[in-house]
């Protein structure tokens, strides 16, 4: 019988933050890698040490020792200093399916130009594994996986298997059953030695189908341990029944593969959490951060990445140096205890402003390259506007837009001269203000300076904006236009073409869909509850009080109708426990209020909802639901390039406290932008640009809840319902910052259809709801300190423009940018569809790149479900 080879993993887990700030952890950072370089150098017997597969860390260290760089590349090049593929170990049910790709993108290309970048998906510590990711994976030459959560053995009984994604791609997947701390603490006593050895190791052989065992060496910030060639050595004078070796993840695989067989196959995300935790609420904790994270990731790929495309084409500068430094921002803050909130609050007020930091950069680049454009078309009126369309086809619509507007009436014109509607939904008075920082260069040439200027918010009925390009809109003084603001009334109903709803008497919204004569009751309520749990998980008091708003004090009804938004504003006052023993005790003696803004635009099939809870109570959760009277065994919500059907209720939870799970395995679980309850021929979908968080409840399970917000008093917490036993963090960490008290503001959307799931297309729908066309004012009296001043142009570009690349009907474009190592295009498209397949046209054909756009893809004719693919166009 063949020895068992022992592969003595060497490595450090390093949370650049949690607990501590991370500075701290960089400080001490510095120190660890400085001592595992002197190590490495000093021992050709220390043949590999794994530094958490994370390029930043290599980054963070010579920000500090430059002088090492040299150093550094030879250790990695020999792949004895182990690195990437990841820029940050992230976590994958949380953050965008962009943000995964560019922080890959970005932690191989970092770790190859060092010398090398580990070919393995390393994920030691993340909450769960995203059902896509093996196509990830291998689009950038990643074959093997290596991780700790997410399998239990009732469908594991080994730690080696066969991982295949969603789109069907498979790769060979390696468990550490007892996580990546389990060989820490080696004793060096002889004695203690063997059995220790005897123990540690069996554990690992009873688990592990071949000969071959993952033995990891290191902890959370672990110092190198020197004497670790000395250690195995005398490993192997003990013990003659086992050889032992210092390995590295890749050799360690290279073992592996030549002994495995007939290995079992698991499919999809991995997310059970018999042996280790997996928090599968933390995609609520700290709503206003996750707010934060999803809106930059919005942006970034919806909206600013297409702008620059379309900047880029009309000949300026592709700023890829400002891009990379606003996405290592997002990833720095995608680490999985960072983006998760799990953090004390000094971290989180660091994550905050890392998101300001990011937020800022991100719109004022878009707004440098609009103006690049825009001051570059022939100014015909003094009130002149460039709106831009990020999406890849020709977009009509109602879209938002905030400008400086005068006092006197106008008509909003397009290049066509066709008159557009539109209405003012709220104005202020900066005259003093705007007319005082105006600047003229050139004082021969006379502008126009309005008497009075107001900065207002405005909707504007548009048509036709060209893909992936621009349009012209003016201000016409000369013409006066009937309607500018909406007219007010105490009315409780609004509609479009679509839909009518009315404020019913249980405080609900009744919503009748006009086109399929169907009527939706119980809309729209708002369920508050006790949080018992912590920065990790969402867990129920033990002694609950639910409220909602049905139990609500109306304040106020207020509509607001124009000719192309109506919108029915409600405040509602909850009362409300203060605190946990109140609410034990039955207690409500707090209010708080709800004021909702729901609006209809014209000929649109979205229901958009803008919340804002005025919080001062502590250590509760607030969702809204929506009542679909569709019985459901699974919803369908989108992950990472894919829709996923999930199952409304885990059979283990009637199990779990039986076999003694890490934590209850909830039916709480993450989307991207969507969920959606459906039959073949109907359904409800609601979409989110705040928390990614939903559950389907009900006794039916035909209602879908969605995650607002959720507060508590620590980091961690022990007994909880949802999670016996130890605390996860640090139980004596107090997180004040983490009951949210003020103002929370939600934005969300509902979507009714009548149709399958497919034909509806409802992930076309998210994304244009989250890519509203951003738009440049071009007026000459702002000209100045408002905007830093601009001397004249050449007037050179045309009023409208088409950047033009080519589209795939049915798929959903996720990004569209400049390549990295070319002067062409990166399109990158997938299929949103559960069943139907799409056909790619010929003109896509030999232009096929992998994720990381070194190489072409295979020819594809059709895209598959869950499928992704890249392209690359010239300019």
């Amino acid at each position: 019988m063949a020895k068992t080879k022992v592969h003595v993993i060497p490595h450090s887990h390093w949370d650049r933050e949690w607990y501590f700030t991370s500075s701290r952890s960089t400080i001490y950072l510095v120190k660890h890698l400085k001592e595992v370089i002197e190590t490495l150098e000093a021992k050709d017997s220390y043949h590999f040490y794994l530094m958490d597969a994370q390029s930043s860390l290599i980054e963070d260290y010579l920000r500090y020792c430059p002088e090492d760089k040299t150093r550094l590349e030879k250790l990695i090049a020999e792949k004895r200093l182990i690195t990437g593929p990841w820029y940050t170990q992230t976590d994958q049910l949380v953050i965008s399916q962009e943000s995964i790709v560019r922080n890959l993108l970005y932690g191989t290309r970092i770790a190859r130009e060092m010398g090398h970048s580990m070919a393995v998906g390393y994920v030691p510590d993340a909450f769960g594994q995203g059902g896509n990711m093996p196509q990830i994976y291998k689009e950038f030459g990643i074959s093997k996986f290596l991780f700790w959560r997410g399998v239990a053995d009732n469908r594991l009984k080994q730690t080696e298997f066969i991982w295949r994604g969603d789109d069907g791609t498979e790769m060979l997947a390696e468990q550490i059953p007892f996580g990546y701390y389990y060989g820490a603490n080696i004793p060096e006593n002889d004695a203690e030695l063997k059995t220790y050895l005897d123990e540690q190791i069996g554990a690992l052989e009873e688990k592990a189908s071949t000969p071959n065992v993952y033995f990891p060496n290191g902890l959370d910030q672990a110092p190198v341990r020197k004497n670790l060639p000395e250690l195995v050595a005398k490993f192997n004078e003990l013990d003659s029944t086992r050889e032992y070796q210092i390995a590295s993840p890749e050799t360690f695989f290279a073992d592996l593969e030549k002994d495995v067989t007939d290995l079992p196959v698991i499919a999809g995300e991995l997310t059970e959490g018999k042996h280790s935790r997996l928090h599968k609420s933390i995609f609520s904790t700290r709503a206003d951060l996750k707010q934060a994270n999803n809106q930059i990731e919005n942006f970034l790929s919806n909206v600013l990445e297409p702008v620059l495309s379309i900047s880029y084409s009309l000949g300026n500068r592709y700023p890829h140096n400002e891009l990379a430094e606003i996405w290592k921002l997002m990833f720095e803050n995608a680490a999985h205890d960072s983006i998760g909130g799990c953090n004390s609050d000094t971290t989180n007020r660091d994550v905050k402003h890392r998101y300001k930091l990011a937020s800022d950069l991100a719109a004022n680049l878009l707004d440098l390259n609009m103006r690049l454009i825009s001051e570059k078309i022939e100014q015909k009126q003094p009130f002149q506007f460039t709106v831009f369309n990020p999406l890849p086809y020709e977009k009509s619509g109602v879209i938002k837009m905030t400008a400086y507007i005068p006092e006197d009436n106008f008509t909003v014109e397009d290049t066509q001269g066709n008159t557009l509607e539109y209405t003012i939904l709220e104005k202020t008075d900066l005259t003093e203000y705007v007319l005082n920082q105006h600047i003229d260069l050139n004082p021969s040439r006379p502008v126009y300076l309005p008497e009075k200027v107001f900065l207002a918010t405005m909707l504007v009925n548009v048509n036709n904006l060209p893909a992936l390009g621009y349009d012209t809109i003016y201000f016409n003084l000369e013409k006066e236009t009937a309607e500018q603001e909406p007219t007010q009334s105490a009315a409780s109903k609004i509609e479009n073409e679509f839909y009518e709803i009315q404020l019913a008497a249980n405080n609900s919204l009744t919503i009748h869909d006009k086109k399929a004569g169907r009527t939706y009751t119980n809309q729209m309520i708002f369920v508050e509850n006790g949080d018992d749990g912590d920065s990790y998980n969402y867990s129920p008091p033990r002694k609950d009080l639910v409220i909602s708003s049905k139990e609500a004090v109306v304040e106020s009804v207020e509509s607001n109708i124009s000719s192309i938004n109506q919108a029915l504003t409600i405040s509602f006052k909850l009362n409300v426990p203060y605190n946990l023993e109140e609410r034990a005790n039955g207690e409500k003696n707090n209010e708080m209020t709800i004021k909702t803004v729901i609006s209809l635009r014209k000929n649109e099939e979205l229901i958009r909802f803008d919340v804002q809870i005025a919080n001062q109570v502590l250590s509760h959760r607030l969702c809204v639901t929506f009542a679909t009277e569709i019985a459901s065994k699974f919803s369908t919500a989108d992950q990472l390039f894919a829709p996923i059907k999930r199952p409304v209720r885990l059979p283990e939870m009637d199990v779990w406290e039986k076999e003694e799970w890490q934590e209850a395995p909830i039916s709480i679980e993450a989307m991207q932008s969507f969920v959606s309850l459906h039959d073949e021929s109907h359904g409800v979908a609601v979409m989110t640009e705040g928390v990614r968080e939903y559950e389907i409840i009900g006794e039916n399970y035909d209602t879908i809840s969605l995650t607002l917000f959720r507060t508590f008093s620590h980091m961690g917490k022990t007994d909880l319902l949802y999670r016996p036993g130890r605390a996860s963090g640090e139980s004596i960490v107090a997180t004040p910052d983490a009951q949210l008290l003020g103002e929370i503001n939600a934005t969300f959307a509902l979507n009714l259809f009548e149709s399958s799931f497919d034909e509806a297309d409802i992930a076309k729908k998210a994304k244009e709801y989250l890519s509203n066309p951003p738009v440049y004012q071009m007026s000459d009296f702002l000209n100045g300190r408002l905007i830093y001043v601009y001397r004249d142009e050449e007037k050179t570009l045309d009023a409208t423009y088409s950047l033009a690349l080519p589209t795939i009907d049915g798929a959903i474009i996720s990004a569209v940018k400049k390549a990295e190592d070319s002067d062409a295009f990166i399109t990158r498209f997938f299929n949103p569809y559960l069943q139907k397949e799409i056909t790619i046209p010929e003109i896509f054909q030999g232009k096929e790149r992998h994720l990381d756009e070194s190489k072409s893809n295979e020819k594809q004719t059709t895209l598959k479900h869950a499928k992704v693919q890249s392209y690359l166009f010239e300019k």
